[in-house]
């Protein structure tokens, strides 16, 4: 194999200076996974006990104040104590910037007033463990919005970010796992990097069916699927715009769909080089169907 040219080269992180990189990815990983799960901890089992109704509040896992909230007013009965002017006044700053702020507040008041949450004792040790959870789930979201804010002042990460489907994690997993991007002269070489490339197996006079090889990174891989698979849910883009054209025969055929998905991330993948390669932001830019036949006059 080494005659032949057939080998890889490894790249050591210290010495490309990745090293860093890589870390700031995997520890946004583990943190945003763990603060996934604390969630769900709460979703299933404090909440439902103490104030199950507040779980129609919650908009998106990137925000804080829902945690900082309920941590101060962990069960309704907390809330009633006062009437609805102190409760707001008392709330102002907790809540945060928010459109219709007194509307929100007064939703809530109004919500806890009807709650079937547990008449739980605020000074009781059920109470201090459901805050003790709170105050983690807080504590991980300081830590991932630390990350992200270091994440970036790296090289690329704004050209990466003006990409649809690419968000914080995905361009520092793509950083962290491909490296410098404009050492591949090709984006055919990224490809292969990445295992999504087009292999056939043949043996004889045995010729397989052609799929993507699955021998380059699987952590880069993984990461550029899915976001083509959130860039397929955004507004009108080119990515979205293939994958409608190339499910288009058949809409409800699974096995289409996952050829679509994979034709999205090696299209993600070309863009991911491109970008950063020619060091410009994304364009939106959407394909045609190639013209065919005769130019009428």
């Amino acid at each position: 194999m080494l005659e032949i040219g057939a080998v890889q080269f490894f790249h050591d992180p210290l010495v490309v200076g990745t090293a860093d990189i890589q870390e700031l990815s995997k520890t946004h990983e583990i943190v945003s996974r763990s603060k996934t799960e604390l969630w769900h901890r709460i979703l299933t089992h404090y909440l439902p006990l103490y104030f199950p109704e507040a779980e129609r509040f919650h908009r998106s896992s990137r925000t804080d104040w829902l945690l900082a909230f309920i941590e101060k007013y962990p069960t309704p009965t907390m809330i009633t104590t006062m009437n609805q002017e102190a409760f707001i006044a008392d709330t102002w700053q907790v809540v945060g910037k928010k459109v219709s702020k007194e509307r929100l507040l007064s939703d809530i008041y109004a919500t806890a007033e009807i709650s079937v949450g547990l008449p739980v004792h605020a000074g009781s040790d059920a109470v201090r463990m459901f805050r003790l959870v709170l105050a983690e789930g807080r504590s991980l979201v300081r830590q991932r919005n630390e990350i992200e804010a270091r994440a970036v002042e790296l090289p690329d990460y704004q050209l990466l970010t003006t990409i649809p489907g690419i968000g914080p994690i995905n361009a520092m997993t793509i950083l962290a796992e491909a490296g410098d991007l404009r050492r591949f002269r090709h984006h055919r070489q990224f490809l292969k990097f990445c295992g999504m490339d087009l292999a056939t197996v043949q043996s004889g006079m045995f010729r397989g069916q052609s799929r993507i090889s699955k021998y380059g990174n699987a952590r880069l891989r993984r990461t550029l699927w899915m976001a083509g698979q959130t860039a397929v849910l955004k507004r009108t883009n080119s990515f979205r715009d293939k994958f409608e054209r190339y499910i288009s025969k058949d809409r409800h055929n699974a096995h289409l769909r996952r050829k679509a998905y994979t034709a999205i991330a090696a299209k993600m993948a070309r863009t991911v080089h491109a970008v950063v390669k020619h060091g410009e932001p994304y364009r939106p830019f959407f394909e045609g169907v190639s013209p065919g036949g005769r130019t009428s006059f």
